[in-house]
């Protein structure tokens, strides 16, 4: 995964829901591109519950060797160089699963997955939990299990809340098809950017 944030960060069961919401958006035999994969569990995940073909893409020795060894295709690569190697539209779907918050050059990122996929899905840590608003009125840097790091040694550098990322698809005309905020395994529909922990998006380039 691109600088470090590994998906087993996140409480065991926001993860374990985070890859069935996923799966559930995803069609039957589809085409997948997973960003920043980590040890390619989401992706074998994903061909034993849906048959999906595909490939991760992992910057760490250590993600790209545990992949391997879920049998995952997967490409040593950094997302910040973008993701040239692939063809437009060679994806039915393009995954970037709690690494949104790691990119220097999201925007551009987000833009490269709607060009080689149909349909892009990100997931995050939600900044605007109840939990991190409380410690920042307290004074200090937030610190939690889906985001564990002490501000001195975080790869974290773009972190958003659900208001925040709503605007940043509306402000792009992106299509969203789906919208789902988490916690502890629940979904949150009453103030989610207050009482969500894990948001997870999926979306489109509007239709001309």
């Amino acid at each position: 995964m691109n600088k470090g944030l590994e998906k087993t960060n996140a409480p065991a069961a926001a993860v374990r829901s985070d890859f069935s919401l996923i799966a559930g958006w995803v069609a039957p035999g589809a085409r997948v591109l997973d960003l920043g994969c980590g040890d390619g569990s989401l992706l074998a995940y994903l061909r034993r519950t849906r048959q999906v073909t595909g490939y991760g893409v992992e910057i760490s020795i250590e993600g790209v060797k545990a992949s391997i060894a879920h049998r995952v295709n997967v490409l040593q690569r950094d997302l910040e160089g973008g993701l040239a190697d692939f063809a437009d539209n060679s994806f039915d779907c393009v995954i970037l699963s709690q690494t949104l918050q790691a990119m220097h050059r999201l925007e551009a990122l987000v833009e490269s997955m709607l060009r080689v996929g149909r349909e892009a899905i990100v997931t995050f840590p939600n900044f605007g939990y109840w939990s991190l608003r409380w410690q920042l009125l307290r004074g200090r840097m937030p610190v939690s299990e889906s985001l564990p790091y002490q501000w001195y040694d975080t790869p974290n550098i773009h972190l958003c809340t659900v208001r925040d990322f709503d605007d940043f698809l509306a402000a792009r005309h992106y299509r969203v098809l789906a919208r789902q905020v988490l916690t502890n395994d629940t979904p949150v529909t009453f103030l989610p950017n207050v009482f969500g922990q894990l948001a997870l998006y999926r979306f489109q380039r509007s239709e001309k």
